[in-house]
């Protein structure tokens, strides 16, 4: 299945085309290097023949056919010419001097380079040498054979010519079996993603992509599907508790409207038990519309689609305008508001949404903070950034629970049975993803300090 796999694949057909790519720019560099090499090698011995060459035609013009076969006679004796080859013939092609018995067949040309195979040495166990020469034909037709033995060219040609053929078939050969083996890994790699994504989607999100260590791409591919997997199950466990949750606040309502309406229906009906049980029912239908509307509101929110309407704010403006809003609420429970920090600190963001948030910071601070105790909204800017935070000096919250308050209908015991939904947080959580900034819960010795940290100023 695998090898199939690796043969059908994409990747192993990318690595033929690579594969190809390169095997033809190596045939031609092998190439280049066989033609380059062959023709030095003959140039050298063109040069040779050519200088001999001129020197006997200067010998025959000067003094004749005789003269000419005396040269060669003394060229044949004299080592130093012993690798050359020298024919004089007449017009019917008679050997008149010379170190081959007879004219070369192969040389019918009248003039120019010729190329021919001599006789070898010794037939049965020899090939014939290779001989290039260069023919001339004097006006009274006599004619002259200037040569040289390259049968080392032809040995060393077909030397470079076999170590082409091998080069270029070994070029192919290795990479095909590279490219196959990386093929093969990587389709192993993706098997096994693809076999994790089956498993989960049978079993569950419990299954992860097993990691190999090497920290290649393939890695850091697999654990970030796996942070995408945590994530995913982490959602999904969100959802399963908002809907338990949102059962649970919703049937406490549901139960006491439907306890009234069946009381009403059970006994006699009066003008103001009427009254008394629509002004009931509306404050329980109230607080089921706000838990809905609430959670509308977090997921418009989670959805940045409220992105486009930023523009630069000031948080000074926003917290002021908070305080002046809970100002009454905070007397009612003896609890001192104040504002403190610097006159002017800007952000670029959603006017409304901020206020919502530090609203909703300032709500929990009254209510769960010290009756009789003090709530500090301060704006300021800290190395750069800009900082909004709501300081109490209450019980404040235990550290190992600080991460789950923002988590959307999460309630600490202490405070189940004061008015709320537990979802002020979670949209205050969702207004500083928006607007990309930080949330810390810090201890404010005594009491608990809720801080906006913005990435950069506006």
């Amino acid at each position: 299945m695998l090898l199939a796999k690796t043969f059908t694949s994409s990747t192993f057909k990318v690595a033929l085309i690579a594969i190809l790519t390169f095997g033809s720019a190596v045939s031609a560099i092998f190439l280049f290097v066989y033609l380059s090499t062959t023709s030095y090698v003959r140039s050298h011995a063109d040069r040779a023949i050519l200088a001999d060459t001129q020197s006997l035609r200067e010998a025959y013009e000067r003094s004749g056919r005789d003269a000419l076969a005396e040269l060669i006679r003394q060229r044949m004796a004299d080592k130093g010419f012993a690798d050359g080859i020298y024919v004089l013939a007449d017009p019917a092609s008679t050997v008149l001097a010379g170190n081959l018995a007879e004219w070369p067949s192969a040389s019918a040309d009248l003039s120019g380079w010729t190329e021919f195979r001599g006789s070898p040495p010794a037939p049965a166990t020899m090939n014939a040498p290779l001989i290039r020469g260069l023919l001339t034909t004097f006006p009274s037709g006599d004619r002259l054979l200037v040569a040289r033995d390259i049968g080392h060219l032809d040995h060393f040609s077909a030397r470079i010519r076999t170590a082409v053929i091998l080069g270029v078939v070994l070029t192919f050969v290795i990479g095909g079996f590279t490219g196959f083996l990386v093929t093969r890994r990587s389709v192993g790699r993706i098997e096994s993603i693809n076999a994790t994504s089956r498993a989960i989607m049978a079993s569950g999100l419990d299954k992860r992509i097993p990691l190999r260590g090497t920290h290649d791409e393939w890695d850091a591919v697999a654990e970030n599907l796996n942070l995408m997997l945590d994530r995913i199950q982490t959602l999904m466990g969100e959802v399963k508790q908002v809907s338990d949750n949102v059962a649970h606040d919703l049937r406490t309502p549901l139960t006491r409207m439907r306890g009234r309406l069946e009381k009403a229906y059970h006994t006699e009906r009066t003008a103001e038990a009427d009254q008394a049980l629509i002004g009931d029912t509306i404050a329980d239908l109230d607080s089921v519309l706000r838990i809905f509307a609430s959670i509308t509101r977090i997921a418009q929110i989670e959805t940045q689609a409220r992105k486009g309407g930023f523009r630069t704010v000031n948080l000074v403006e926003i917290a002021g305008e908070v305080v002046e809003l809970y100002d009454a609420a905070a007397e009612q429970d003896a609890t001192r508001l104040s504002l403190a920090g610097e006159r002017e600190v800007l952000v670029t963001g959603d006017r409304d949404l901020l206020f919502d948030a530090i609203a909703n910071l300032v709500d929990n601070a009254i209510k769960h903070g010290r009756a009789g105790g003090e709530v500090t909204v301060a704006s300021e800017t800290v190395e750069g950034r800009p900082v909004i935070s709501v300081a109490d000096d209450g019980p404040g919250i235990p550290p190992e629970q600080r991460e789950h308050v923002f988590k959307r209908f999460y309630r600490l015991e202490q405070s189940r049975y004061t008015p709320g939904n537990g979802l002020g947080l979670s949209l205050v959580a969702a207004v500083a993803h928006l607007h990309g900034a930080r949330v810390e819960l810090l201890d404010n010795a005594p009491g608990l300090k809720f801080r906006l940290l913005f990435a950069t100023a506006a």
